[in-house]
């Protein structure tokens, strides 16, 4: 299961639109690589919770993430509910690892996908799963997290938003 490279900011093709994948099987081997390359970053950054297809350079409608403890591998997956409650928050991606952007997103969303034996699921969310699934939907149709940036105002180093923006412990 080989970890592949991680396009980065500025890389052209993270801006492209994915393409249906046709069968089960056609996703089998991205999705092995999406596992090893998200278990790889994990273990050189010390967070990462989902990776799209699109990230590694390939632009299938695909993406895996892991969430509380349970794998979840979406095959063209698609929006059927985006609440109109919203919610803001930092939001940080594997291709530009050391950049956070304040944004907002629906509170809760419904997913229709199908899975590794081509099943069809819904998958239903709220906080952050919701935020999760709508980062990666984003990256399927070309879009970053700094594009959904509220004002010029909206970044911060991972550094700087530690020191200044990140939830202290209470004491």
């Amino acid at each position: 299961m080989p970890a592949r490279r991680i396009l980065e900011l500025g890389d052209p093709r993270l801006r492209a639109v994915s393409q249906p994948v046709a069968s089960p099987a056609e996703a089998k081997l991205i999705l092995r690589d999406l596992r090893a390359t998200l278990d790889e970053f994990r273990r050189t950054h010390g967070f990462g919770r989902g990776i799209s297809a699109v990230q590694i350079g390939e632009t299938r409608r695909i993406f895996y993430i892991e969430f509380e403890g349970t794998p979840y591998s979406l095959i063209n997956p698609v929006f059927e509910r985006q609440s109109e409650q919203k919610i803001r928050l930092w939001d940080d991606c594997f291709s530009f690892p050391d950049l956070l952007v304040h944004l907002e997103r629906s509170e809760s969303v419904a997913v229709r996908y199908r899975d590794q034996a081509g099943e069809t699921r819904l998958l239903e969310a709220a906080g952050a799963l919701s935020e999760l699934l709508q980062h990666e939907m984003d990256h399927l149709d070309g879009i970053l997290a700094i594009d959904r940036a509220l004002d010029r105002h909206s970044f911060a180093t991972r550094a700087e938003y530690e020191r200044w923006y990140a939830p202290r412990p209470r004491l």
